[in-house]
């Protein structure tokens, strides 16, 4: 609690007891605009009935299945977003698209149920907005309920969560004024303005990343903001087009962010909250940033380091390591966090070796505990607790704190050192500090305790790859009988089966390795490292 901000106490506490009021609209018209953007969606309604969200399928047959009680909550959201309107071949479904859009204002009443919840209100009005502005004609109830629908959204703005999910109410009511004519769509239209660039200025660090730190939101945030880049180009109001310089700004930092926290197969590391097909693929907003104009520098640097986020990375003709010396996140909102602090992604050419968890899946399970704390990450335990305090589906305790302390490049290597003081704060009492010292065809990692207790240092393997133990303190690496590394450490080393998770929805088994030490410092060697010819 005492992390949070009074806003979001306060809000707790007021939504609580204010709820919010449904009031039926007047007929508004709409703008001419037709929306150009990309839609990239995957198919995810199948007929009248037939959905499949998250990798799980379901059917939609009577008013109650809007909210089944056997469904995740993640799932039922999605059902309630109906990104299916933007999605690639979704012009071919336009009798589909219609009859859902009205089974929806049918089977929901107002205020009731998962899809009057304004985290899913904002993410379906964005989508309804697109879908209509390319309609020959538009049903009057349509554009009745899309009002209908942002009044009941200024009601409960989330002021108690704020981050990405402001964020998305903003973007919903800037849409929905942008594009609807009359009544009160002009209020809409200023109040999401003036929200989006308040949250801007607060949720973009300076070296582009969104702060709630995880990859996956930053790419969905920057696809956000680039989406509102086009449309104030497409509708040319002019309250939009003048805020084009400052979001056009951010948007070029924010890319260039980004294609230092991807690997060469294309897709971002799993550091915090972070997993693939949630978010638009970085190919695919890299693209649409250039359509727009925007471009983003290529990653030429040996080094490159994100003060101010947190991150660093390391890029050999061998390979590439990207390095956690990141805080969990802003501390009122770390629910997207990881307890990964010190942890680090490698990849050999397009082969991921040394990876994250990931995230499959949200909720209160054990679980999902289970895949943000520390021993599913590539970084050391102590004592056998977790380096920030990760508990229920997105909340921590005391978290670890993380300071760079060298970066330094030369010709011949590379040297990152961070430490964190996550152990301090609980009973191990201990200071973790670690080193990566890389040069073309190595890594070292160094990994240094304050005083001497029982730790451990988990790493984890693409599934992709096997291991196969040499003697009790080496390990070769291989990939198609060809040998990627060399492990080596100074204590015996320990395989163990393990899952990695992707996607959401999905757990594929693979392999960890486990390094028991107590004499307060690790030396492990990755080395012979090689690429595929």
């Amino acid at each position: 609690m005492k992390y949070l901000k009074f806003k979001q106490i306060y809000y707790r506490v007021y939504y609580r007891f204010s709820k919010p009021k449904f009031i039926e609209s007047g007929q508004p018209s709409s703008s001419e605009w037709q929306w150009s953007g990309p839609l990239l969606n995957k198919q995810s309604l199948f007929s009248n009935t037939d959905v499949k969200f998250l990798n799980q399928a379901g059917t939609i047959k009577t008013p109650a299945d809007w909210n089944c009680a056997s469904k995740p909550k993640l799932w039922l959201y999605n059902l309630h977003y109906f990104d299916d309107l933007s999605s690639q071949d979704g012009a071919q479904r336009y009798t589909l698209h219609r009859d859902f859009i009205e089974k929806w204002i049918s089977e929901n009443p107002p205020c009731s149920g998962n899809g009057w919840e304004p985290y899913p209100i904002s993410l379906r009005l964005v989508n309804w907005v697109k879908w209509c502005s390319v309609q020959p004609q538009v049903s009057p109830k349509h554009l009745q309920s899309m009002l209908e629908q942002a009044n009941v959204l200024t009601q409960q703005l989330e002021y108690h969560i704020l981050g990405n999910h402001l964020f998305a109410n903003a973007k919903a009511l800037t849409f929905v004024g942008a594009y609807l004519q009359g009544e009160n769509s002009a209020q809409l239209l200023a109040q999401g303005i003036k929200l989006l660039n308040e949250e801007l200025d607060e949720q973009f660090l300076a070296d582009g990343a969104h702060f709630e730190l995880s990859p996956m939101y930053h790419e969905i945030l920057l696809w956000d903001l680039l989406e509102l880049i086009d449309l104030a180009m497409t509708s040319n109001r002019s309250e939009l087009t003048a805020c084009l310089p400052k979001w056009t700004g951010i948007a070029r930092k924010a890319l260039n962010w980004l294609s230092s926290m991807i690997h060469e197969d294309g897709e971002v590391s799993f550091f915090n909250d972070a997993a693939i097909g949630i978010a638009m693929q970085p190919q695919q907003i890299f693209s649409y940033a250039h359509k727009l104009g925007l471009n983003h520098d290529k990653i030429n640097q040996q080094l490159i380091t994100n003060q101010d986020s947190g991150y660093s990375r390391v890029s050999y003709e061998q390979y590439a390591i990207i390095f956690d010396h990141a805080n969990v996140g802003p501390d009122y909102l770390p629910g997207h966090a990881h307890a990964d602090t010190l942890s680090f992604e490698l990849s050999m050419g397009k082969q991921r070796v040394f990876v994250n968890s990931g995230t499959s899946l949200y909720g209160t399970s054990a679980e999902r505990v289970r895949q943000r704390q520390t021993a599913a990450h590539n970084t050391v335990t102590v004592l056998g607790c977790d380096s920030s305090q990760v508990w229920s589906g997105f909340r921590v305790a005391k978290r670890a704190y993380a300071k760079l302390e060298k970066s330094i490049s030369s010709t011949d290597n590379v040297q990152l050192v961070a430490s964190h003081n996550g152990y301090l704060q609980q009973s191990p009492n201990v200071k973790h500090t670690r080193e990566l010292l890389c040069s073309p065809d190595s890594v070292i990692v160094s990994d240094m305790l304050s005083k001497q207790l029982p730790a451990c240092f988990h790493l984890h393997l693409h599934p992709d790859v096997d291991v196969i133990k040499l003697s009790e303190k080496e390990l070769k690496i291989t990939k198609d009988d060809e040998v990627l590394c060399l492990i080596s450490s100074a204590e015996p080393i320990n395989i163990k089966d393990s899952t990695w998770h992707p996607e959401f929805g999905k757990s594929i088994a693979n392999k960890k390795i486990e390094i028991e030490f107590a004499s307060g410092n690790l030396r492990t060697e990755i080395k012979q490292i090689k690429r595929d010819s």
